[in-house]
């Protein structure tokens, strides 16, 4: 089975437990898994641009989508076993550790809302029900209260607006890695 691991943003903050993060997924410590990039900087210039601009939420979730494919581009530099991979549900990949490019997503997708209530969080959720992932697995920079469900989590601004209604749609399993360690989401909603 597969896992999806995103890897936050924020972690551009810590490099040194991104780097080694990076290296144990390539490594297969947690298995296979597809990597989902947080936007981290380059997502934070695209709401300052969209504010100084105004242009639209669908145009800025398209440009997002592109931050996040910048930082694929940056996990592979810092750990070149990574393999790019830019539509997981039609690959029979091979590589233990593969590092999601959603670029094709510029497009739309009928199950996406293309706002910012929508963050990688949400799309790594996506990405995993539609592989049929095992688990999926959020890399944060600051730990999660335990026994919080996923409208708690969104609530206190661990996760996106949108992610407790796309948690409902996941049948996996759904954990936080915060610096303390795995903290399980627990029960979800039906959708």
């Amino acid at each position: 089975m597969t896992v999806i691991v995103k890897v936050g943003g924020s972690l551009e903050a810590d490099p040194h437990r991104r780097r080694a993060l990076l290296a144990r997924l390539a490594d297969g410590t947690h298995g296979r898994c597809i990597i989902v990039p947080g936007g981290g900087t380059f997502a934070g210039a695209v709401r300052a641009a969209q504010m100084r601009e105004g242009f639209s939420d669908a145009e800025a979730h398209r440009r997002a989508l592109d931050a996040m494919s910048d930082a694929a581009g940056i996990f592979r530099g810092i750990e070149p076993r990574l393999v790019q991979t830019f539509e997981p549900w039609a690959e029979a990949g091979s590589a233990t550790a593969r590092v999601w490019n959603p670029r094709r997503l510029r497009a739309g997708h009928p199950d996406i809302p293309e706002t910012w209530d929508v963050t990688s969080d949400s799309l790594a959720l996506w990405l995993a029900g539609r592989i049929d992932a095992e688990s999926c697995v959020l890399v944060k920079s600051r730990d999660a209260a335990p026994a919080q469900d996923a409208a708690a989590l969104a609530q206190d601004g661990l996760v996106d607006a949108a992610f407790p209604s796309f948690a409902a749609r996941y049948a996996g399993r759904i954990e936080i890695w915060g610096p303390s360690g795995p903290v399980p989401v627990t029960a979800r909603a039906a959708a």
